[in-house]
C-alpha cells in the first residue's frame, strides 16, 4: 500500500511539532527570574500565565479535536502553529502583567489545543500494530523539548533581555513548526470511510462515548496524573535556584529529566504493546507519585539529577498510554473528540501546578508542600486507573500493510 511509509513521516512530523510546542510553553520557567527582575512582576503572576494557558488548552481541546474529525488535522494543526508564534511575539511585547497573561497565556493555550489533540488522534489512526511504540516515539519530541528549547532559552536570556530572547524563539518556531504541520494527514482508512457513501450503523455514538465509564475514568486519571507532575515540572528549576544552584546548572536538571524521558517513552511504549497499556499505566502512575515526592528531600545538584532522571523516565513514559487506551476503546472516527476530551481533563490538571506552586512558594518561601501535594495527586491517579475496564464491544482493527 502506498501509505505504508508515510505513517513514519507522520511520527517524525509529530515529534518535531511536539518538541517546539511544549518547549515554547515550558521555556517560561527559564524566564521567571529575568522577567521578574526586569518588570517587577510576581512569581505567581508570571506563573499564572501558564495556568491560563493550560485552562484554555483544556477547554478548547475537545472542540479542536472534534473539528479535526470533521475537516482533517492539517488545517487545525497549521492554525495552532500560527497561534504559537503569535503567543511568543505578542507576549514578548507585553507592557503589563495582565497583557502578558492574556497574550502568552491565552494564545499558547489555544495553540496547544489546536496542535495536540488533532495531531495525536490522526497518528493513532495510522497504526494498528505497534501503536504504543508509535505514539511513544511521537511523544519523544515532548521529551526532547527540555533538552533543546530550555537550554536554548537560558542561553538567549544570558545574552539578551527576555523580550528579545522570546522573539528569537518565535522565529525558530515559525521556521520549523509550520512545514511540519503541513505534513499532517488523515489516516488512509479514515479517508476511505469518509469516501464510502454506504451508510453504516455506528457501534457507538459520540454522545454515548463521552458518557461511557471508560471515557470518564480516562479523563479523571489524566487529570490527577497531570496534576501530579505539573508543579514539579514547572517549578523545579526555580526550586533548585533557591537551593543555591546556578541558573544554567538548574536548567540542566530539566534537561536530565527530558533525557531520561526519552528512554521512558520508548520503554513504556514497548511494554504497553507487550503487557497491555492499562497494566503499564497503573504501575507508572504509582511510581510517578513517589518520584514527585522525592524532590522534597534533595538540595544538592547530584540529588536533583538522580530524582530528575527517575521522575522524567516515569512521567514521560505514562503519558502516551492515554491515547493508546482511547484508540483501543473507541472508533477512529471520533478520536479527535475522545483524545481532546482527555486533553481537557489533563489540561485542567496541568493548570494546578504552576499556580499552586507559585502560591505555595510566595506564602511559605518553600516548595516542600507542593511536592507533598503532588504525591497525593499521584496516588489519586493510581486509584482511578485501577478502576478502568475495557469496553466489551471492540472496534474492528484497521488493516495494516505488511
Amino acid at each position: 500500500m502506498k501509505h505504508v511509509h508515510y505513517r513514519w513521516i507522520m511520527v517524525g512530523a509529530g515529534a518535531v511539532i511536539g518538541c517546539l510546542a511544549i518547549g515554547s510553553v515550558f521555556s517560561l520557567p527559564v524566564f521567571l527570574r529575568p522577567m521578574g527582575e526586569a518588570t517587577g512582576w510576581s512569581n505567581t503572576g508570571i506563573s499564572s500565565a501558564m495556568t491560563i494557558g493550560f485552562v484554555v488548552s483544556a477547554l478548547a481541546s475537545m472542540l479542536t479535536g472534534t473539528l479535526s474529525d470533521r475537516i482533517g488535522p492539517r488545517p487545525v494543526v497549521v492554525a495552532g502553529s500560527i497561534l504559537m508564534v503569535a503567543a511568543l511575539l505578542l507576549g514578548s511585547r507585553s507592557e503589563s502583567l495582565l497583557t502578558f497573561q492574556l497574550t502568552f497565556g491565552l494564545l499558547s493555550g489555544l495553540a496547544i489545543a489546536a496542535l495536540m489533540a488533532p495531531m495525536m488522534s490522526s497518528i493513532v489512526g495510522w497504526f494498528d500494530t505497534h501503536r504504543s511504540l508509535a505514539v511513544s516515539l511521537v511523544s519523544v519530541g515532548f521529551g526532547v523539548a527540555p533538552m533543546t528549547m530550555s537550554p536554548f532559552a537560558a542561553y538567549l536570556v544570558e545574552g539578551h533581555d527576555w523580550r528579545t530572547a522570546m522573539q528569537i524563539i518565535a522565529l525558530v518556531v515559525a521556521i520549523l513548526m509550520l512545514p511540519a504541520a503541513m505534513l499532517m494527514r488523515r489516516p488512509p482508512a479514515e479517508e476511505a470511510a469518509i469516501a464510502d457513501t454506504i451508510a453504516a450503523t455506528p457501534e457507538i455514538t459520540v454522545s454515548e462515548a463521552i458518557r461511557s465509564p471508560q471515557f470518564i475514568i480516562l479523563c479523571l486519571t489524566n487529570f490527577f496524573c497531570c496534576a501530579t507532575h505539573a508543579g514539579p515540572i514547572f517549578h523545579t528549576v526555580s526550586y533548585a535556584v533557591t537551593c543555591g544552584i546556578p541558573l544554567m546548572a538548574a536548567v540542566s536538571i530539566y534537561s536530565i529529566e527530558g533525557l531520561a524521558g526519552l528512554g521512558g517513552r520508548v520503554v513504556f511504549g514497548i511494554l504497553g504493546d507487550r503487557l497491555g497499556a492499562k497494566r503499564v499505566l497503573v504501575a507508572g502512575l504509582l511510581a510517578q507519585a513517589f518520584g514527585a515526592l522525592a524532590y522534597a528531600f534533595v538540595r544538592e545538584l547530584a540529588g536533583f539529577y538522580t530524582v530528575a532522571a527517575i521522575f522524567g523516565f516515569i512521567y514521560a513514559g505514562v503519558m502516551p498510554l492515554y491515547a493508546v487506551l482511547a484508540r483501543e476503546n473507541f472508533p477512529q472516527r471520533m478520536m479527535g473528540t475522545v483524545i481532546g476530551g482527555t486533553g481537557l481533563a489533563g489540561g485542567l490538571g496541568m493548570a494546578l501546578g504552576p499556580l499552586a506552586g507559585g502560591l505555595i512558594y510566595d506564602s511559605f518561601a518553600t516548595y516542600t508542600w507542593m511536592y507533598v501535594g503532588a504525591w497525593g495527586m499521584g496516588i489519586g491517579a493510581t486509584l482511578m486507573a485501577l478502576t478502568f475496564r475495557q469496553r466489551r464491544a471492540q472496534t474492528t482493527p484497521l488493516p495494516q500493510p505488511a
